[in-house]
C-alpha cells in the first residue's frame, strides 16, 4: 500500500492515528510510530498525533495498562492527552489511519469530499501479516495479554510504515 501524497509539499507529513476513545490503540500507534521515526532520523520531517471518533475521554491520559505495556518495552507514554477526531483534522493531516472498520464509517461519516475520503485508511493496511485480520483488536475488554498482541501488531505495521514514509517524504 502507498501513503497519500503530502497535501502540502515543503512542509512535515502529517499523520492522524483515530480509534474510538484515544486512550489505547491510537495513542499506542502514535507513541511507537513516533519513536520509531526519531530513530531513524525521520522525526523533523513527520508529524504523528491521535485521537478518537469519541469525545468521552479528551483530556485523559493513556489507558494504564496501555502506558504499562508501553513503558515494559522501553517507550515512553507520559504526555499522552486524548484527543477528539473532528472534521477539520482532514485538512491538517496528509492520511489518517484508522485502528477498525467502525473508526473508517465515524470518520468517513465526517469527510466532506472523496478527497479526504481517499487519504483515510485502515491502519493495519501497511502490515505486512495480515492474516488476523484487517481491523486491529481493541484490547479494552480483556486482559493484559491483549495489550501485549496490540503493541507487536504496531510495531509490525509502524516498521511497514517507516519504510513507506521513507520514499514519501
Amino acid at each position: 500500500m502507498v501513503l497519500p501524497p503530502p497535501r502540502r509539499p515543503g512542509t512535515p507529513y502529517s499523520i492522524a492515528l483515530v480509534c474510538l476513545g484515544n486512550i489505547c490503540r491510537s495513542p499506542t500507534a502514535q507513541v511507537v510510530l513516533t519513536s520509531k521515526l526519531d530513530a531513524e532520523g525521520l522525526g523533523d520531517l513527520v508529524r504523528v498525533r491521535s485521537a478518537g471518533t469519541g469525545a468521552w475521554h479528551v483530556g485523559e491520559a493513556m489507558d494504564r495498562r496501555a502506558a504499562t505495556t508501553l513503558t515494559a518495552h522501553g517507550y515512553d507514554p507520559t504526555r499522552h492527552r486524548a484527543q477528539h477526531f473532528c472534521a477539520d483534522w482532514f485538512d491538517r493531516h496528509d492520511v489518517v489511519l484508522v485502528m477498525d472498520d467502525r473508526n473508517l464509517l465515524e470518520v468517513d461519516a465526517l469527510a466532506q469530499d472523496d478527497e479526504q475520503r481517499k487519504r483515510t485508511l485502515l491502519f493495519r493496511t501497511f502490515d505486512p501479516d495480515v492474516a488476523h485480520g484487517i481491523d486491529l483488536p481493541d484490547p479494552w475488554y480483556g486482559g493484559q495479554d491483549g495489550f501485549e498482541v496490540m503493541l507487536g501488531v504496531v510495531e509490525r505495521t509502524a516498521d511497514a510504515l517507516v519504510t513507506e514514509l521513507k520514499r514519501t517524504v
